[in-house]
């Protein structure tokens, strides 16, 4: 499920780890999107506010909670290793269902596209809402587009690439409710149809998937479970971050394929003083079953270890660590610098095949675009066992 929600969604939402870093996933996107925005941006000091993830420290007080509080409109820019650099203009509603309800985080509703250089065009149309002081959390994604990326050959094709296109929907869903510590748990749906071709290429030799050419319908019944306790999902300065989420595709569903995907990441930040962080970051991918190529773990989809172009590495099974120090400097300014080491394990016939140690790291400078929640607009430059590769987006890598 990692590609179908990179070429469907990542590539269009912004999300806590995601704003052009890869597509994030928006699996990423819609999981951690706790938005407690409760005004709208009205100039550039306060405009640049994730739709899709955002937890301010504090909700700014009010006298009165009104039922409809503000729009967003925000223009923003990506540059992705995958799939180029363009815009991913956002136009949404913050609002509070329940006048009544103090507790609950701001949900929200909004429309977001997606152009960039290389031709994907895309759009995506979300909801979240957050219920009965804090108690539940519904999200809804619908998706469509056509997104233009690379596979990259292995073996006797090591060197070669074959440029796609993936035209398709896809709708997910998911109901969640606090049990408990802060654990919200609940099942999620996810439905969608593909349909990947070739783009001219001048690489012959290249070993063509299976799934080229054909009309692929896939369809999964899943389950989250999720622990936050940041203070702020914008620019996270101590608490964790938990979350496991796995999907089951079935033929009786009426997927074309039968397989299993399974995520883990956790997420810990320490405050070193008021204007050093240190962050730690984990992340855990596995497979099972007969997936498309496109439904393994994805290295460098979602920024689980920077300096990686998604296509190299379809695998089984999937780790990575990483850590990042971040120093805020004068005039909105900021430095980051981040190091880790992943692993690719995989399985059956698939596209990487051997085990790879795959370190990166790299360094960054971030831009704060409002000081009321710290959102800062990150460019990060990264060098992994391949390459390099530099990255554009919103907010932090994770």
């Amino acid at each position: 499920m990692r590609y179908i929600v990179l070429v469907w969604l990542s590539c269009i939402f912004l999300s806590t780890s995601a704003i052009g870093q890869q597509p994030q996933q928006v699996e990423n996107a819609v999981s951690r999107s706790d938005q407690e925005l409760t005004h709208p941006p009205k100039a550039l000091d306060d405009s640049a506010q994730s739709p899709v993830s955002a937890r301010p420290d504090t909700e700014p007080k009010k006298k009165k909670r009104g039922v409809l509080e503000g729009i967003v409109i925000a223009p923003l820019p990506i540059s992705s290793p995958a799939i180029g650099s363009g815009i991913i203009p956002v136009v949404g509603y913050i609002f509070h269902p329940s006048a009544k309800d103090k507790l609950s985080p701001a949900s929200f509703v909004g429309v977001a596209g997606l152009a960039t250089n290389n031709g994907s065009r895309a759009f995506a149309i979300e909801g979240q809402l957050y219920l009965k002081e804090n108690t539940y959390r519904i999200t809804s994604v619908f998706a469509r587009g056509n997104i233009n990326y690379d596979i990259y050959g292995t073996g006797i094709a090591t060197g070669l690439r074959l440029p796609l296109v993936q035209t398709g929907q896809i709708f997910f869903g998911e109901f969640l409710r606090r049990v408990g510590w802060k654990f919200l748990a609940g099942p999620r749906f996810v439905t969608g149809h593909s349909f990947i071709t070739m783009r001219p290429t001048s690489d012959s030799t290249f070993p063509i998937p299976p799934e080229i050419g054909l009309h692929t319908n896939l369809t999964s019944i899943g389950a989250r479970l999720t622990r936050d306790t940041s203070p702020n999902r914008f620019y996270p300065t101590s608490g964790t971050y938990f979350s496991f989420t796995s999907d089951f595709f079935s033929q009786t569903l009426g997927s074309k394929y039968s397989f299993q995907s399974y995520e883990t990441k956790f997420d810990k930040y320490w405050s070193l003083d008021k204007d050093q962080i240190l962050a730690y970051d984990g992340y855990f991918c596995a497979t099972g079953g007969t997936p498309p190529f496109y439904g393994n773990c994805i290295y460098g989809t979602n920024n689980e270890l920077r300096g990686y172009t998604a296509g190299h590495y379809f695998t089984r099974y999937m780790v990575a660590t990483q850590l990042e120090y971040r120093l805020v400097l004068p005039k909105r300014f900021g430095l980051v610098a981040f190091g880790g080491v992943g692993r690719v394990i995989p399985g059956g016939s698939q596209l990487s095949g051997e085990k790879k140690f795959l370190p990166g790291g790299g360094w960054g400078v971030r831009f704060l675009l409002t000081k009321k929640y710290h959102v800062n607009l990150r460019a990060d430059i990264a060098q992994g066992r391949d390459g390099h590769t530099f990255s554009l987006g919103l907010g932090e890598a994770f």
